[in-house]
């Protein structure tokens, strides 16, 4: 049903149905992070990462469990709304560097360009399967960065997928 509606709409509804989706899905909820904003064309998604009783840790701050959690999904969304439903799309790694302890509502923008999808395209024209890093700054109202998450996105030809999956 969610992947008629998402298909079936219109860019503007794309983005509320995904901004939704994230902001009501359990394990998104539980770690803390909130999608704000998708924008209308699905290049940006702009989280917000709170500090309440939710997210706080033993000694104040942001828990690197919601630091983790909060940018855990964005752009694989993006990534697979651009190339459509002939590709795999999986998140396959992290990690986190701390910067400074966060002491207040933290924000991240994760964005997948047009021109990104493209490469992404032509890459697969060539070879199977690929790896994407994606740097994330979890930054503050200032602008001042607390944290950086790198994630790692792999992406694959859905029938090589398939097959791979067989150990074929």
């Amino acid at each position: 049903m969610k992947q008629f509606l998402l298909e079936h709409s219109s860019p503007a509804w794309k983005a509320r149905l995904i901004r939704f989706g994230f902001n009501w899905q359990p394990a998104y909820r539980a770690g803390g992070g909130r999608i704000d904003y998708v924008s209308p064309d699905l290049t940006l998604i702009r989280v917000r990462l709170p500090l309440n009783r939710r997210t706080r840790n033993a000694v104040g701050s942001i828990f690197g469990g919601s630091l983790f959690a909060a940018t855990d999904g964005p752009h694989p969304v993006l990534m697979m709304m651009g190339l459509g439903k002939d590709f795999i799309v999986w998140d396959k790694a992290a990690s986190i560097q701390y910067k400074r302890p966060g002491r207040s509502t933290l924000y991240a923008d994760c964005v997948v360009t047009a021109e990104e999808i493209a490469e992404v395209r032509d890459i697969l024209t060539r070879q199977p399967e690929v790896d994407r890093v994606y740097r994330v700054e979890l930054k503050d109202s200032s602008g001042v960065v607390h944290s950086v998450v790198e994630r790692t996105v792999y992406i694959a030809n859905k029938e090589h997928y398939r097959q791979k999956r067989k150990g074929g």
